[in-house]
């Protein structure tokens, strides 16, 4: 099996870009040593401060945060940073070739039961100049690369160059990546769809409609049974995506009408469209292509729905439809 590097060096992916790489994925390797120790490093429960999103900050959070930040400011191909836990960017360095965004910890809500998190990272092209907000405000077709590091059974890095979608786990006894799937692909069809039912009453007519045709299974318009699964973190669920097809969703809803959207966009919704569609998915908000939004902040929420092509394909159909005349639905 090809370890990190030597894959990288095989595709022939240049030297700054390959170091920031080995920086993200040796960073991985500490944090899922901290998340492996939970209650026993006293790791474990919240802190008493709220993040930017007004959403209260776990311990681990703010641990694996600083441990990015610590390794990224000591890579000189770091211009800046963006984080979920940084209430505005963090300049790292004067020359350094890009910008990275990133959720340290995605899912950290799972944490206190053992269940699946994550780290999620997405790398742009540092533009000339002063660095400000602005800087990073880069449409996600702009990525260089992106990637995630799911915290499971075994801890994997799933990684995207513009060169297809490769997958590599830690092997616990070199504490090395090793490639383990060279080209990841994503069925273009599935019966299989995530999404958080709790918030269905909320949720906008097209959605509202597409869900309860895949409910109705055999019997409904789709005449096929489909079966849910939500693992509450959008790490998890995207890797079940990668790696048998299916759709995820985080749609819009009006359960409170000042945040419409879930799902960070700079370092949640770009990084996972740019892997999914790698691996020959789509991703859209309902309306338009998540990697095409010009984004106006570094902490915007967008709508999500990414997963099997032909089936992101049938729910975007139900968003062309005009429901405001159908009082019922």
């Amino acid at each position: 099996m090809q370890t990190l590097a030597q894959n990288l060096s095989s595709q022939g992916i240049e030297a700054p870009l390959s170091q920031l790489i080995h920086t993200l994925a040796d960073t991985s390797k500490a944090i899922s040593h901290a998340v492996r120790h939970g209650a026993l490093a006293g790791v474990l429960g919240a802190t008493e401060q709220e993040n930017v999103q007004g959403e209260t900050q776990k311990k681990l959070d703010v641990i694996t945060n600083d441990m990015l930040k610590d390794a990224l400011k000591a890579d000189s191909t770091v211009r800046g940073l963006a984080s979920e836990e940084e209430d505005y960017i963090v300049e790292v360095g004067q020359s350094g070739d890009f910008l990275v965004c990133f959720d340290p910890l995605d899912g950290s809500s799972n944490i206190d039961i053992n269940s699946l998190v994550g780290t999620i990272f997405s790398v742009l092209p540092a533009p000339s100049g002063e660095l400000s907000e602005k800087s990073f405000l880069q449409a996600g077709r702009n990525q260089v690369a992106a990637g995630y590091v799911l915290y499971g059974p075994s801890t994997m890095l799933a990684l995207t160059t513009g060169k297809g979608v490769q997958l590599f786990t830690l092997n616990p006894d070199t504490n090395e990546y090793l490639l383990t799937c060279e080209a990841m692909s994503i069925s273009k069809d599935t019966s299989e769809f995530a999404i958080n039912m709790s918030n269905q009453r909320f949720w906008e007519a097209p959605m509202q409609t597409y869900i309860s045709d895949l409910l109705l299974g055999k019997i409904g318009p789709r005449e096929k049974s489909f079966n849910m699964r939500w693992i509450a973190a959008m790490v998890g669920d995207v890797h079940r995506v990668l790696s048998r097809g299916g759709l995820f969703t985080y749609p819009t809803d009006n359960k409170n009408p000042e945040k419409p959207y879930k799902l960070r966009l700079m370092y949640e919704a770009n990084p996972m469209s740019f892997l999914v569609e790698q691996a020959g998915g789509k991703a859209s908000t309902g309306y338009e292509a998540i990697m095409d939004i010009a984004p106006t902040d570094i902490h915007q929420r967008v709508a999500v729905i990414l997963g099997s092509a032909n089936e992101v394909d049938a729910c975007l159909e139900y968003h062309s439809v005009d429901y405001s005349e159908e009082p019922n639905l």
